[in-house]
């Protein structure tokens, strides 16, 4: 049954990847990122990070989608729980200094605030760098989590907490994940 449905889903995400704007961050080495991002305006409650970064309504993110098709069909071969957040912990933490590569380039850098994504898998998120913040909207919560069942079915989630946001400032992924300035 996860075969088929992660077949199903394999056949669907091209589509999905076309109409959510998401652009692959690019990465030429052989391992590639496990980000796919666009740009967005922030909807929710005015936020403060633990830097002192300040996020307002309409703010412009950077928002940030694993891309579920490919850690699921690596995360497949894994059945240990724990075995499986330490992946998606390092394939995250990989994935980082591209996507600051990636957002240092952008031609809107300096208007793009943080990074945001929404998850229900955030436990070592913070060693990360990430902020985590409850989602306030009950109904967009609720939404959140009835989209992430199926993903969570295929890959074979048995528990995973109500969905949250993650943020991190720019100026925070710069200093922790960056090997050059901008200039």
């Amino acid at each position: 049954m996860k075969s088929y449905l992660l077949g199903v889903w394999n056949m669907i995400d091209p589509v999905y990847y076309t109409f959510s704007r998401l652009r692959y961050v690019p990465d030429t080495s052989q391992h590639n990122t496990v980000f796919r991002v666009r740009l967005t305006r922030y909807k929710g409650a005015a936020i403060t990070l633990s830097d002192g970064t300040s996020i307002q309504k309409n703010d412009i993110l950077l928002k940030i989608h694993l891309h579920n098709v490919k850690m699921i069909k690596e995360l497949n071969m894994i059945t240990s729980d724990m075995k499986r957040a330490v992946f998606i912990y390092h394939a995250v933490k990989k994935s980082l200094p591209k996507l600051t590569e990636y957002l240092m380039l952008h031609p809107q850098y300096k208007d793009i605030k943080a990074i945001i994504g929404i998850t229900s898998l955030y436990k070592g998120s913070t060693r990360l760098g990430f902020d985590i913040v409850s989602i306030q909207n009950k109904y967009y919560r609720m939404y959140k989590k009835i989209t992430f069942l199926p993903i969570n079915l295929v890959a074979g989630n048995k528990r995973y907490e109500d969905p949250a946001y993650l943020f991190m400032s720019k100026d925070k992924l710069n200093t922790k994940y960056s090997s050059v300035t901008h200039t």
